[in-house]
């Protein structure tokens, strides 16, 4: 009876590995439910790419500067790029495995080695190299999670620099809607203060009751408060600015102080019918998609370490010798050994491993669904916001002129003595509503766009990160 041979046996044993190797991991695309179009309106013009650069697009060389040194200071992306570097030290490890290590090693002795024989130096050096030849792939997994960590991280990076970004334009936007908002309760303070002093007059010679002497100075009172309020909330917004830009305060407000506010661009930004295809452009979706990847591999990994391991040594050196004024040179080399080693118990140890990794990558497939589902969900959103911004723009501009026009005519019945106070404070207090309102909504509009851009990823390319991972 014939026995096969050894090396039969191996290669039927690599042909048996190796096809088990492709069902190891479980997918590393899996899909999630979008709806097939957007239901809120659309903006028109522009592209995605655009993003890149379309704070540079605003027109506002403040805000530019602004959002550079808040994402050069900023933890966060500080952090962000830590990881990067971090991913790509354990992405260079992880592909040394998959080659052969080499070393090399220097000796030398001196002695005697016999009675009665001379005194004998020995030195020698060699190489020695080692590799484990990776049959059912575990090595590869391994590596193939350390790309897509890579590819990971360089897209949390850019989705740092785009919350950083977003961040300050929004606080931006409302300090400088604070700042054009406090000529306005100034006004209305010293209107009320007028107002005031010409009742306080008229009540001293019995032209009016003193309770509407009364009146007009607690609304005159009223409006100081306003003013005051306003002050405070425009220099803790000033506050907030310089902790994120890490900007001295004298210097932030000088620059403010000149800086001609935008309003952001109403027509800079193409949003593809296919939410699939808008979505693509998110960091952090594509993030979690590397993160299914990553799970994907660490099953693999896990279900790889119950089959057998291959590897293999070997080692050339050279040797001299010297005794009694005598030299003597000669070349060593092994092959081997060429070692198989299968796990037969281990308590349950590598099962419980591959259920671990089966349920780490179950939650990050829901993690990557349901971050689909938020991304629509923000973009809808922030379309709705701009449409609605849109839409109330001429009401508010008809309401604001509407209501100046009735504070002017108010204010002349009662010069006249033919309007209470009352009814002239009502005509101020909805005027001065209605000029509040329409800075309100140029303030909207552009958080709302603000929104838009952080919702639709700020501009990021999934391709050039992983061109970064892969250089």
């Amino acid at each position: 009876m014939n026995f096969p041979s050894t090396r039969a046996l191996t290669a039927a044993a690599t042909l048996l590995a190796l096809s088990a190797c492709s069902s190891l991991m479980p997918p590393t695309q899996v899909s999630a439910d979008s709806p097939p179009q957007w239901y809120a309106p659309l903006p028109h013009q522009g592209s995605v790419e655009s993003l890149t650069q379309w704070w540079q697009q605003q027109g506002d060389p403040l805000l530019v500067e602004l959002i550079t040194a808040a994402q050069a200071v900023s933890p966060s992306v500080s952090q962000a790029l830590s990881r990067v570097e971090a991913a790509r030290a354990q992405q260079a490890a992880a592909h040394a495995a998959l080659v052969p290590s080499l070393g090399t090693q220097f000796s030398a002795s001196r002695g005697v080695n016999q009675p009665n024989l001379a005194v004998t130096t020995t030195q020698q050096i060699g190489i020695q190299a080692a590799w484990e030849l990776d049959l059912v792939g575990a090595n590869r997994a391994v590596d193939r999670a350390a790309l897509a960590s890579v590819e990971g991280s360089q897209a949390q990076w850019h989705d740092a620099r785009v919350s950083v970004a977003a961040e300050v334009a929004g606080l931006y936007y409302s300090l400088s809607n604070c700042t054009l908002q406090l000529p306005l309760v100034r006004r209305d303070a010293v209107s009320h203060q007028e107002t005031a002093r010409l009742t306080e007059i008229n009540a001293k010679v019995g032209f009016l009751a003193p309770s509407v002497a009364a009146m007009a100075r607690a609304s005159a009172a009223d409006a100081s408060s306003r003013v005051t309020q306003q002050n405070t909330r425009c220099e803790m917004e000033t506050k907030a600015m310089v902790a994120l830009t890490a900007i001295a305060e004298p210097s932030l407000k000088e620059k403010m102080a000149v800086a001609l506010v935008k309003p952001a661009q109403s027509a800079t930004i193409s949003i593809a019918n296919v939410p699939a295809k808008t979505i693509a452009q998110r960091p952090d979706i594509f993030s979690a998609e590397r993160d299914v990847v990553v799970a994907s591999a660490q099953v693999g990994s896990a279900k790889a370490q119950r089959w057998p391991r291959l590897t293999l040594a070997g080692a050339i050196g050279s040797m001299r010798q010297t005794s009694g004024g005598l030299d003597q040179d000669g070349a060593t080399w092994s092959f081997g050994p060429l070692a198989v080693s299968l796990p037969l118990f281990d308590g349950g140890q590598r099962a419980a491993a591959v259920t671990s990794a089966e349920a780490h990558y179950q939650a990050a497939v829901v993690v990557y669904r349901a971050k689909v589902r938020q991304a629509v969900r923000e973009v809808e959103d922030a379309l709705l916001n701009l449409h609605s911004t849109s839409a109330r723009e001429q009401d508010v501009k008809t309401s604001t002129l509407g209501y100046a026009q009735s504070l002017a005519a108010t204010q002349d019945r009662f010069g006249q003595g033919l309007a209470s106070l009352v009814e002239l404070e009502d005509a101020r207090r909805n005027a001065l509503a209605s000029e509040l309102a329409q800075l309100n909504l140029s303030l909207e509009r552009n958080r709302a766009w603000v929104s838009l851009y952080r919702a639709l990823g700020g501009g990021f390319e999934p391709q050039a990160a992983t061109n970064t991972a892969t250089n």
